[in-house]
């Protein structure tokens, strides 16, 4: 489905309810199958998160995860501890290009029994559940936190825990926090000390708990966009959020302030403000949030700013190569973008094409990061269903604080 997003201005006052966090969702799913005494509110709706739910439900042996990066990840993991269990995890043609040797290697030292169904290095895998004794093992620190958080999810599960060492400067730090911190949420005892992370066994089942999913802050990554491209004194309402939230993607607060956007919290809501217009070139290191590099960039183009965003090396292998696919678009609309294996460099311009076709590449972030463009010229967005990977409610969102939409 394509949509046509006409050049629209928002509500001076707006409010939209988020659902939850993907990341924490897909992570506390995981543990929920590891111990049903776990109960979950505010779980996201996402394909993502549905997959994910589907997976640790089903019986078959052949499971389809289609894009679901996250779901492949940590399924992978989880189905090398499901002893007498026997499936093959498979998923759409991108994803079947997407690497996963890193975590199988990982997973095989620890003693898993995993084997490729096609190309070496690559789903769709073949995974022989079984109990797992060793617990040493040493990843890369630069690769994606998922891999890192995958192992993590099960250490508590295997007979003597995990001990999982960290070459180089590690990437993504927050995401490794946040699974460590929802481990500790249900009782397993961790520490991350230097670049060596130590999971203890759970000996006896956790205690009946109730948890609620905070909500995604790389959703309202996009609306923080909006407010920056609005006329000062737009306000947008957002919930449910944490002042002290363990998602990475939170450091959009920090990050907005540059584009004058101020931050209020109040109960499980936060407001985001236009406060002032500041157009001055933007530098920033996302190794630790990646995921919010488009959002960032196509701001900066629509407010005619540079920017010079590193720390993107992990961009290449999500549902696209993102750095390519945000060169591509944003020169369609009359930018200049230069971009390198972990880097991406935006001119100043006060170019801006009308009525471009925005392609999103089958992915999600794609989409809905270009969607603040409409609020300086009309602009349409292909395959704009994708949204539903993470956000199905995304374009009802916008009809309702203003954003006029036509398919």
């Amino acid at each position: 489905m394509h949509i046509t997003l006409q050049k629209s201005k928002i509500a001076k006052q707006s409010s939209i309810q988020i659902t939850g966090s993907k990341s924490e969702s897909n992570r506390l799913l995981l543990l929920k199958a590891l111990y049903p005494e776990i109960s979950l509110d505010n779980v996201s709706n996402s394909d993502d998160s549905n997959l994910m739910t589907e997976a640790l439900r089903t019986d078959l042996d052949l499971i389809d995860i289609h894009h679901a990066g996250t779901a492949m990840r940590f399924l992978t993991a989880y189905f090398s501890v499901q002893e007498g269990r026997e499936v093959t995890l498979t998923g759409s043609k991108r994803m079947k290009e997407r690497p996963i040797e890193v975590l199988v290697e990982a997973l095989q030292e620890l003693g898993a029994d995993i084997s490729y169904v096609e190309n070496e290095g690559f789903p769709p895998i073949k995974i022989k559940g079984k109990k797992l004794t060793k617990h040493k093992v040493s990843l890369k620190a630069n690769v994606s936190s998922q891999y890192i958080s995958a192992l993590l999810l099960i250490a508590s599960k295997l007979e003597n825990g995990l001990e999982l060492t960290l070459e180089g400067e590690i990437t993504s730090v927050p995401y490794i926090k946040m699974t460590l911190s929802l481990l500790d949420e249900i009782g397993v005892v961790s520490s991350f000390k230097g670049n060596v992370i130590t999971v203890k066994p759970i000996t006896n089942n956790p205690q009946p708990k109730r948890l609620t999913v905070e909500s995604d802050w790389s959703s309202a990554s996009y609306f923080f966009s909006m407010a920056a491209i609005s006329d000062i004194g737009t306000e947008i309402t957002l919930s449910s959020y944490k002042k002290n939230s363990l998602q990475g993607d939170s450091v959009l607060v920090e990050v907005y302030k540059h584009f004058g956007v101020s931050t209020v919290f109040s109960g499980n809501k936060v407001t985001l403000k236009k406060a002032f217009s500041n157009l001055e070139p933007l530098a920033l290191n996302l190794k630790n949030a990646p995921d919010i590099a488009q959002t960032i960039t196509v701001t900066c183009f629509a407010l005619g700013m540079s920017c010079d965003l590193t720390g993107l090396h992990t961009l290449k292998i999500k549902e696209t190569d993102r750095l390519v696919a945000l060169k591509n678009e944003i020169e369609k609309l009359g930018g200049q973008v230069k971009i390198t294996d972990r880097s991406l460099h935006l001119s100043a311009s006060n170019t801006m094409n009308e009525l471009v076709s925005i392609e999103t590449y089958h992915d999600h972030r794609m989409a809905m990061a270009f969607a603040p463009i409409a609020l300086k010229t009309a602009v349409v967005i292909e395959d704009a269903d994708v949204v539903s990977k993470s956000y199905p409610s995304f374009w009802d969102d916008l009809k309702s604080i203003g954003f006029k939409i036509t398919k």
